[in-house]
């Protein structure tokens, strides 16, 4: 156990007895439903040590948003979730806020007709974050893809979709996602983007989740959770889903890339900013993905559900919100964590709460200065709906270095 010096999180006993919970929460909200439903997770018979548990935390389903799970022998597909590889990338420009125009709206629009984003309301074949006829950018990064695709499906064919995983290649999709034109502490200009698998990690993250609980039923295995279903190792849906599951983190991470060429060609293209080049300094991070990692001596899976890996010297990215900071981070390779940090500041509400208690002035209020949507469709991403940045911030201080602080003056969301 730490001293009491060091120590900078709590502890909590799982169900029954079973396991443990270290939880990096002091100074930030932890609601009971979320305290509950990382416990259950904590007391699986398969899990590594104890469960960690970001200052970011919030409820999910299944698995809570902000935890570290390690397990051996078993994976648990409604903790790695439905937005497979989901993550963030950041680069930085050699261009200074004082070349930045006056006015940014021609900017946000020239990222938006470069990043296809959001949904229509058919929400499905009519999805507008989907190509027509795809840019030679994106079937080029497809390529890379492609075989492993053609192998997931040919055994699994049910994860395909009427909608190819090429269409939605570099392309933003909805919610919580967005892009981001940002000035760090020396005015420095950064782009940062949030994205994910797009609607085939939906499609992966659907099937293996049912397939998973199917079995448990099967083998009449009684859970804390019905959403905490898993595969044991040596199965042939943990063979099929670890495949699955590293392909979409694959899609996620080529995903950011496609989108991240892709505005920056439209930018250069539409001469809208001086001439340019980028920083060696980048990032490409996930924050929802599973992988095989050793800690204290023994190999392990490691499911991060809105986690962001930081063994030593890791370079990470944790958002807070539209009206408020970002961090590009260092990590410190706090093993206890499971060399792991918080993903973002972390919703302190639901969605339709934020909806009912905010209006569009108090959003309008809220992103005074960021460019911007300012309409009543992106209430529930107004910042007040998030945890305070530096609360999170100062009770992970001994997960992660603060590289640079980032303050966006654009924000494209999904």
């Amino acid at each position: 156990m730490n001293t009491k010096e060091t120590r900078n999180f709590e502890v909590y006993p799982g169900k029954g007895g079973k396991g443990l919970v270290k939880a990096w929460v002091q100074g930030v909200p932890f609601d009971d439903r979320a305290r509950k439903q990382v416990i259950n997770a904590a007391s699986m018979p398969f899990i590594h040590k104890w469960v960690a548990l970001m200052p970011d935390v919030h409820c999910g389903i299944g698995a809570t948003i902000g935890s570290v799970i390690p397990t051996k022998k078993a994976i648990i597909p409604a903790a790695v979730g439905v937005d497979i590889g989901c993550g963030m990338m950041a680069v930085r420009t050699t261009l200074n806020a004082n070349q930045l125009p006056d006015n940014l709206k021609p900017l946000r629009t020239a990222i938006e007709k470069a990043c296809p984003h959001g949904l229509t309301k058919g929400r499905n074949r009519t999805d507008r974050g989907s190509w027509g006829n795809a840019p030679e950018l994106v079937e080029n990064s497809w390529a890379s893809l492609d075989q492993r695709f053609k192998v997931i499906t040919a055994k699994n064919p049910k994860v395909e979709t009427n909608r190819h995983p090429m269409k939605q290649l570099g392309t933003l999709g909805s919610g919580n996602h967005f892009i981001e034109v940002c000035l760090d502490e020396t005015d420095q200009v950064w782009f940062m983007l949030h994205s994910g698998s797009r609607g085939i990690g939906n499609r992966i993250g659907s099937y293996f989740i049912e397939q998973a609980k199917q079995d448990m039923e099967k083998w009449q295995i009684n859970l804390p959770d019905k959403d905490l279903a898993y595969f044991p190792e040596g199965t042939d849906h943990f063979d099929d889903y670890f495949e699955a599951v590293a392909w979409a983190q694959d899609y996620a991470k080529v995903n950011r890339q496609t989108m991240m060429d892709n505005l920056i060609a439209r930018i250069r293209a539409e001469k809208i900013l001086p001439e340019f080049t980028l920083d060696k300094q980048a990032v490409n991070c996930h924050h929802n993905y599973v992988e095989r990692e050793n800690h204290y001596g023994e190999n392990v899976l490691v499911t991060r559900k809105g986690a962001v890996r930081a063994r030593l010297g890791d370079l990470g990215i944790i958002p807070g919100s539209m009206g408020t900071r970002s961090y590009i981070v260092r990590g410190k390779g706090n093993q206890e964590s499971f060399c792991s940090c918080s993903h973002g500041a972390g919703r302190v509400m639901s969605r339709g709460e934020a909806f009912r208690k905010f209006t569009v002035e108090d959003h309008k209020k809220a992103t005074e200065g960021v460019e911007c949507r300012k309409d009543g469709a992106v209430i529930d991403e107004i910042p007040m709906a998030y945890k305070d940045i530096d609360a999170v911030m100062e009770a992970q201080k001994d997960l992660v270095d603060i590289v640079h602080t980032l303050r966006q003056v654009v924000c494209v969301k999904g």
